[in-house]
């Protein structure tokens, strides 16, 4: 999303909404299971949408803030709009505690992604099971992503640790290139867990990409979870743990 104003507008705009935020925070209070006034659902929307054209607000909730409302916008980022509207900061709001900083934002993403996650369907997924299955990961993989070989290698121990291993497609250079041309084929393949972890070592597979293969809105669905390069791993309530990381920290990390 781009925003219409000025640099000097914005930046005089977010002083004031900080200002505000930090008198704000004085009066911290839980969020609200309950619905939000539907007038100030109204002014929010009314003013987001006809200040911004093509912006759709998808939901107004409570925030940890007073006063404060947490706004999801459809493909646009999260904002946190003052009540009358007038307001906003765009980013994450963290809460501080004894133990230190909570990203809230973060903690909302892993809901709707974890939401997101659920809506697969295992059948169009390259699947390494696990043994005696104690969770699952799922990792959006580029075959020609080094860290992604890397982490393919460590697969084996993933699964004597308990940890079932679920691939989506994410050829980073695009739909239609290279890359995506190989990762299809090995969706499309006879044998995909073999033909993937050809590819991951590097070895050559016969390009074979058919026309109901699952890449490309496994690719869209990677932008909407917050993937922004390979490998990226989400676990089962919706943590996205981007990078690479070896088998046994893996296994620390998810608790088992």
């Amino acid at each position: 999303m781009r925003v219409s104003k000025s640099r000097s507008a914005i930046k005089k705009r977010s002083l004031l909404f900080s200002l505000v935020l930090g008198q704000l925070l004085a009066f911290s209070m839980p969020a609200s299971a309950a619905a939000v006034d539907q007038k100030i659902v109204d002014t929010i929307t009314s003013k987001l949408e006809s200040a911004r054209r093509g912006m759709k607000v998808k939901s107004v909730e409570p925030s940890k803030i007073k006063g404060v409302y947490n706004v999801k916008v459809t493909d646009g980022p999260q904002l946190y709009v003052d009540e009358t509207g007038s307001f906003f900061v765009a980013g994450d709001l963290y809460q501080i505690t004894p133990r230190g900083f909570v990203n809230l934002a973060e903690q909302d993403r892993e809901g709707d992604r974890a939401q997101l996650m659920a809506q697969l369907d295992p059948k169009e997924m390259i699947i390494f099971p696990a043994k005696e299955k104690k969770t699952t990961i799922t990792i959006f993989t580029d075959v020609d992503c080094f860290y992604c070989q890397k982490l393919h290698k460590e697969v084996p121990e993933m699964n004597k640790l308990g940890i079932e291993v679920r691939y989506l497609a994410y050829p980073r250079a695009g739909i239609g290139s290279a890359s995506y041309k190989k990762i299809a084929s090995a969706w499309c393949a006879d044998n995909p867990n073999e033909a993937l972890t050809k590819l991951k070592n590097k070895q050559n597979i016969p390009e074979n990409v058919c026309a109901d293969n699952p890449v490309a809105a496994q690719f869209d669905l990677g932008k909407k979870v917050g993937v922004t390069g390979t490998p990226a791993m989400v676990t089962e309530n919706g943590r996205l743990l981007p990078g690479y990381m070896p088998a046994d920290r893996l296994a620390k990390t998810l608790g088992i």
